[in-house]
């Protein structure tokens, strides 16, 4: 198969929208995905056919009969498959000469330095719901000077996230800390993903559940999320022009055929943020489930 394979013929459609000097660039560079069910998945298929050559990839998850509506990798005889290996294998089909590194216990704070020792750009392809590994992904991400780009699906909406290892954190942004539940971190990124406060969500809370972590999103929104992923990383990876990085994020919605510009200053008080997190809290009983429990656990640890 190697034998067959001739990079410059397969990316050969690329030469004229980047020039042969930067798709030498794009094939050097190594690029790490954190999660590679939805966006991840299509995150690793879409840069490996734009000709990048080395990855590190992540995710502990195998596929699913659920997966099977939005995922990449997710096909009838993949089922009950780890998502790293299919994944890898995948890529390998589009690209034999591929180096990838694959963590099969997804992203722990005992590999996360390998995880992300020499890449040039990280992407957050983590389960919205959860946080704890998201958090770990940005901070030492930050240490590390890597970027990290993160677009997550809402309705018919996709985001665009991008965050300088020298700019805002990704705490500050979504005003999250550790005195807070697991349950107020998981609201709180919501509701900074979210592109208006004061527009009805067109997602049906009923079809919501945070203790089973599952909610509703469509196949041809995590498209849209990777088309915005990977020209940013194009965008990062060949310095073209400086990126637009937190507290600036976009969202593009097809469905209502709109794009939304926005700057986010973090909470500067306290009580709008409970007031906003006792709204979602309203919203989304099982969310509010789930903080109760939590807070009960640690009375119960306390005593």
């Amino acid at each position: 198969m190697s034998e067959k394979f001739k990079y410059d013929e397969a990316t050969a459609r690329n030469i004229g929208l980047v020039s042969t000097e930067e798709q030498r660039k794009l094939k050097d560079c190594t690029i790490a995905i954190a999660g590679l069910g939805a966006v991840g998945g299509n995150y690793l298929l879409t840069l490996s056919r734009m000709g990048v050559e080395n990855f590190k990839i992540a995710d502990l998850d195998v596929f699913d009969m659920v997966n099977l509506q939005r995922q990449a990798g997710a096909f009838i005889s993949k089922v009950g498959q780890t998502k790293v290996d299919v994944m890898a294998e995948m890529a390998l089909d589009i690209n034999p000469n591929i180096n990838i590194t694959r963590f099969t216990n997804g992203i722990q704070p005992d590999n996360i330095d390998d995880f992300l020792d020499g890449v040039d750009i990280a992407l957050d392809g983590i389960d919205a719901f959860q946080i704890g590994p998201r958090r770990l992904l940005y901070n030492n991400a930050e240490k590390k000077g890597v970027f990290v780009v993160c677009s997550s699906p809402i309705g018919y909406t996709s985001s665009l996230f991008v965050f300088d290892p020298n700019g805002m954190k990704f705490d500050k942004y979504f005003s999250i800390d550790d005195s807070m539940t697991r349950a107020e971190q998981i609201a709180s990124f919501l509701i900074g993903l979210t592109p208006s406060l004061t527009k009805k969500s067109v997602i049906d809370s009923n079809y919501v559940d945070f203790s089973k972590e599952k909610g509703p999103c469509l196949a041809s929104t995590i498209a849209m999320c990777t088309g915005l992923v990977s020209c940013e990383v194009l965008r990062i990876i060949l310095k073209r022009n400086p990126p637009m990085c937190a507290p600036r994020s976009i969202y593009v919605d097809p469905y209502e055929r709109g794009m939304i510009y926005k700057k986010r200053r973090p909470f500067r008080f306290k009580f709008i943020q409970k007031f906003l997190l006792g709204k979602a809290f309203q919203l989304y009983p099982s969310l509010n489930d789930l903080h109760i429990a939590e807070l009960e656990k640690q009375k119960t640890v306390t005593v």
